[in-house]
């Protein structure tokens, strides 16, 4: 970023490279709470400076006004890269929690990322390898998958089923060519009326059918609610009980919620890759030891505490010994020196198990 460069060619001219401390916060959030991600990236591009690390896990949830990484060293070594660091986590970071909150509005029903096709393909992968790690089931694009350590998840397209012109056709040709390995999720609503897709392509596959999928376009929709209580119930009347219902097209954590009671499977696409970012800023708290901060910052290096009885967070001031929660608990600081990275399942069953202690109405 220009102003970076410049900055240290003034810092240059001045002879002035001081040690200093920065952190990342985000002082505010499209939502009530936001998982960190990006901080693979981020790690590997720290790792060639000469800077102490002190950050959450990746995959933590985090607040407004909560420090998610710190950043001691002299400013010249790590400061014209300001830009770069904010790009890499504010992104994933968004990507995580909306795939989070998907997951949460789904739980525990699985959620498949679909929203390759709404992005730049040279950035695909890391979105999906960030709606992986925040929650979702599985991703669509090969790279992404790579990333994520997982095999791709995918269904049919509609163009597969117009070229073969008949919905049970194109069951029977990708049932005969598919490896037996990926489940059968039959595409239902391009052609004719989904309820009666359903029973036909139930009839044609028998035992062999996982699901059918339904993408209908919103000019036909209706009430989406009704019209999967419908085929759940012709379904359930002939036998095929078995069948389980995934449900895409334009879908968020909200649109979920309103099936969650019928619906066994979701593919999301732009809610997840077109996430808003989170906020992150990146300010100096210390300056050659002595605490300084910005109008509207608060100065000095902090710590985040948490108590893993009753769950009270708080940001104080850095202590090396944590003091004891209100409720006389012991607790520990969040922010840690920058280790070894957890492989991106790890950081997945880590926002899992934070997700537990939320409901719906956390969304």
């Amino acid at each position: 970023d220009v102003y970076y460069r410049r900055t240290m060619t003034v810092l240059e001219h001045v002879g002035r490279d001081p040690v200093v401390k920065a952190e990342f916060i985000a002082k505010g959030l499209p939502w009530p709470w936001a998982i960190l991600a990006g901080v693979e990236e981020l790690a590997e591009l720290l790792g060639g400076l000469d800077v102490k690390v002190r950050v959450l896990p990746e995959g933590t949830l985090f607040h407004p006004w909560e420090p998610v990484l710190e950043i001691e060293g002299r400013y010249r070594r790590f400061g014209g890269f300001e830009t770069t660091m904010l790009g890499l986590i504010c992104q994933a970071s968004g990507v995580a929690t909306m795939a989070a909150r998907c997951k949460l509005a789904a739980w525990p029903k699985p959620v498949i990322s679909f929203g390759a096709r709404r992005l730049h393909p040279a950035i695909a992968p890391m979105v999906e390898r960030n709606a992986y790690i925040g929650g979702c089931d599985g991703v669509a694009v090969g790279l992404g998958a790579d990333l994520a350590g997982i095999e791709p998840t995918g269904t049919m397209p509609h163009a597969l089923v117009l070229i073969i012109g008949d919905t049970v056709e194109a069951a029977r040709a990708f049932h005969e060519a598919i490896d037996p390995s990926v489940k059968r999720v039959i595409l239902i609503d391009t052609l004719q009326d989904e309820k009666f897709e359903a029973l036909r392509v139930a009839e044609a596959l028998g035992d062999d059918l996982y699901a059918v999928r339904l993408d209908t376009p919103g000019s036909r929709r209706g009430n989406m609610a009704e019209l999967l209580d419908e085929v759940r119930w012709e379904l359930d009347q002939a036998g095929f009980g078995r069948v389980k219902l995934f449900v895409s097209g334009g879908l968020d954590e909200r649109g979920i919620a309103a099936i969650n009671h019928v619906a066994d499977a979701y593919g999301v696409g732009t809610a997840v890759s077109a996430a808003r970012v989170v906020d992150f800023s990146m300010d100096v708290i210390e300056v050659d030891g002595r605490p300084v901060a910005k109008r509207g910052q608060r100065s000095g290096s902090k710590s985040l505490l948490v108590c893993p009885e009753c769950g009270h967070r708080e940001v104080t001031l850095f202590t090396a010994a944590p003091t004891p929660c209100p409720c006389g608990a012991p607790r520990r600081d969040l922010l840690e020196t920058l280790g070894e990275l957890p492989a991106p399942g790890e950081v997945r069953d880590y926002v899992l198990r934070q997700m537990e202690s939320l409901t719906a109405v956390d969304l």
